[in-house]
């Protein structure tokens, strides 16, 4: 029975540890979204566009809001603090990521801009911006959904 046990063991041993091996395998694969696989390489691009769309967006938004009826009131306010906070949460990521060694580690930092976006995007469907902030704001949705397939999270 003694050799049964220990041979019993090391078969358990050898599975269990066969086991974490391959899920800290897994864990370092690239990420696949609906059937492509991301790189870090690919996510550092996407990030650059939004940080790119983003510093876009806020400075079309700011001027629409100056010339729009809310200019001068506090609901203006509080709609450049929004874009501002996008803003600010787009470098955040930035330097997240950067610092990190997978890109998975992100996920709080890409929930976060997503959730400020799901809030301009509210403002966005209410209100008539123009050409240029409307069509700033698709691009910067359209990476920021990007992000979301990525990160499998919801989308703006």
């Amino acid at each position: 029975m003694g050799k049964h046990f220990v041979s019993l063991f090391s078969v358990a041993f050898l599975i269990l540890g066969s086991v974490i091996i391959l899920s800290e395998t897994a864990n370092a694969q690239p990420r696949r979204a609906r059937g492509r696989v991301y790189t870090k390489a690919d996510v550092d691009r996407v990030i650059k566009r939004v940080e790119e769309r983003t510093d876009d967006f806020v400075r079309d938004f700011n001027k629409a809001l100056d010339r729009s009826r809310l200019d001068g009131s506090y609901r203006e306010d509080t709609l450049n603090q929004r874009a501002r906070y996008m803003e600010s949460a787009t470098d955040e990521l930035r330097r997240e990521f950067d610092r990190r060694d997978t890109y998975q580690e992100n996920t709080a930092e890409v929930r976060r801009c997503l959730t400020i976006a799901r809030d301009i995007n509210v403002a966005m469907k209410n209100r008539n911006f123009g050409g240029d902030v409307e069509s700033s704001w698709a691009k910067l949705r359209y990476e920021l959904n990007t992000l979301a397939k990525i990160y499998r999270l919801n989308s703006v």
